[in-house]
């Protein structure tokens, strides 16, 4: 592939990845919504439910292989036991630090990204991604504004929250170069509803009408968001997809508004007017790379 088409795959790639995270933004207020009265398991179990017999309808109807004959089947396990780490361990922070902690501290995942891009994936990452990654970041710092210093332990487990993810966003960019989204999604939730089913004789709560509604639109909603989000990192460099992760903390504040009527202080503004600016920061660098592999190579 030319580096011209690389360049204009990357925009797509942006602009899918960002529609996931809306969707990721929108999955975790509905979660915030069901851990009222449901446990973390629960929830996560239905989550995967909806999205194995979405994804697996959708695989058969197009006719994708099955993901066991994968040569990716080991790294699809790692993965997927890497995604349930990162639940487990960021929702059980979440009982002892405040929301400004909780989310500053995760958000050190995108740099993470860009990290293990490069030693993973052997990316080159350019100093337009190191900007808005850097920026996007300075973004979340204000706009959480994080006060007394956490515990080292919950601090711990968020961090590693998010260095799970981030590993896990990278075996996305692996696994992709072989395999289907739809067998990723399909696999991948699937492992992760027989770990959450095993913890059913402690956790297990008989959801009422609403709570079924709201189950199906998480599975919904998260389906529609991975699928986007997978979608993006097929098109795009895990180191240009990176920053755009921050813009989930915008819908938050967004949906934040809309469900509980919170409205956000001065310092959230001012943070979310930063987050903005990495992901146009790095939309300009990308089309404007672009434009120059274009008019080098006289296209």
């Amino acid at each position: 592939m030319s580096k011209v088409n690389e360049q204009g795959r990357a925009l797509v790639g942006i602009a899918l990845a960002s529609a996931g995270y809306s969707c990721f933004a929108l999955q975790d207020a509905i979660v915030k919504w069901l851990v009222a009265d449901y446990e973390v398991p629960e929830i996560l179990f239905f989550r995967s439910v909806v999205i194995v017999l979405i994804a697996g309808v959708l695989a058969r109807i197009r006719g994708h292989a099955s993901i066991l004959k994968s040569p990716h089947r080991s790294t699809i396990v790692l993965r997927a036991a890497l995604m349930l780490a990162a639940w487990l361990l960021f929702f059980n922070a979440a009982k002892w630090l405040g929301l400004a902690e909780l989310t500053t501290l995760y958000f050190s995942a995108p740099v993470m990204v860009m990290v293990l891009s490069i030693f993973i994936l052997k990316e080159t990452v350019g100093p337009g991604r190191w900007l808005a990654c850097l920026i996007g970041f300075v973004g979340v710092l204000i706009a959480a504004n994080p006060g007394n210093s956490a515990s080292f332990l919950p601090a711990a487990m968020c961090v590693a929250a998010g260095f799970c993810w981030a590993l896990s966003t990278i075996l996305i960019r692996l696994v992709s170069r072989s395999e289907t989204t739809l067998a990723q999604m399909y696999a991948t939730s699937f492992l992760f509803a027989i770990a959450c089913a095993a913890s059913f004789p402690w956790v297990w709560k008989t959801p009422d009408a609403e709570g079924w509604l709201l189950m199906l639109a998480l599975g919904i909603v998260a389906t529609v968001g991975q699928y986007l989000v997978y979608e993006g990192f097929r098109y795009a460099p895990a180191s240009a997809l990176a920053s755009v992760e921050y813009t989930g903390l915008i819908w938050a504040f967004v949906f934040g508004y809309l469900v509980w009527a919170e409205i956000p202080a001065e310092n959230v503004f001012a943070g979310a007017m930063l987050i903005v600016a990495s992901s146009l920061v790095l939309v300009v660098w990308e089309r404007r790379a672009n434009r120059r592999l274009l008019s080098s190579n006289g296209l």
